[in-house]
């Protein structure tokens, strides 16, 4: 898992990035008929976005994240509710014992993890019959907004790869192929569109591993051109960037 990939971005990301629709959470719960008895571990739990929604669900929860400071801001907003678990783990070693949890969610991580490693570590904690659940949100890369994002991203930001680390997505059967047994399973994709005014807009970027820091060249440039690209597609101080919410869900 890439540890350091977010340090430095806690803050951002904790105050910019989007959460989850509650339908996904319930469709998920419902479909692997998941209870408040339930036990799940949260990999690569980040601030806590999806954490959140599981605690709220009943479950217990047991939050994985090796950066200290998204685990730190995780523990400040979510350490008084009594099934809240903050681990520093990895997604490859969580620490966490033998076949102690039901079910494994993995929010807006996975293309970080070494897969093959991360499968073993799943298996190793995994009750039997326990599930897997990956989930994205996914700009929708068909829209004139998007694409516009992506080429100022691939100007001002070396490290930009594509969204979400380049990940292929829905649109690419057997994406998972490799790490669900068998090489099933199941797809469920929601719309989920995004709005933001500027602030929201260029922090939502910003948050992204890959953004330059406030202390690199690149920044000032990045941010005007970021602001400049809002002012061309907001109506009313407010921007719609379209958005899907993308959930795997299987077994391994």
């Amino acid at each position: 898992m890439n540890e350091t990939k977010f340090d430095g971005k806690g803050e951002i990301y904790a105050q910019f990035r989007p959460s989850y629709p509650q339908e996904c959470i319930d469709a998920f719960f419902a479909q692997l008929h998941l209870t408040k008895a339930d036990v799940f571990a949260d990999i690569g739990a980040g601030t806590g976005k999806l954490t959140q929604l599981l605690l709220e669900k009943g479950g217990t929860v047991y939050a994985v994240e090796p950066n200290a400071d998204m685990r730190k801001i995780a523990e400040e907003k979510l350490s008084a509710l009594p099934n809240f678990h903050s681990v520093n783990g990895t997604a490859e070693h969580t620490s966490l014992p033998d076949r102690s949890v039901s079910c494994i969610t993995a929010a807006q991580a996975f293309h970080w993890f070494d897969r093959q490693a991360f499968r073993k570590e799943c298996q190793r904690i995994l009750k039997p019959g326990g599930s897997v659940v990956l989930l994205w949100n996914s700009r929708d890369g068909a829209a004139a907004l998007v694409q516009e994002n992506d080429r100022l991203n691939r100007l001002y930001c070396p490290h930009f790869k594509g969204f979400s680390g380049g990940m292929r997505g829905a649109q690419q059967d057997g994406e998972f192929a490799d790490f669900f047994d068998g090489g099933d399973y199941q797809t469920l994709q929601f719309e989920f569109p995004l709005y933001f005014d500027e602030q929201g807009f260029v922090g939502r970027n910003l948050s992204a591993s890959y953004a330059p820091k406030p202390t690199d060249a690149a920044y000032n440039g990045y941010v005007a051109a970021l602001r400049a690209l809002f002012g061309k597609y907001a109506e009313n101080g407010r921007l719609c960037m379209p958005n899907f919410t993308q959930c795997y869900i299987g077994y391994v």
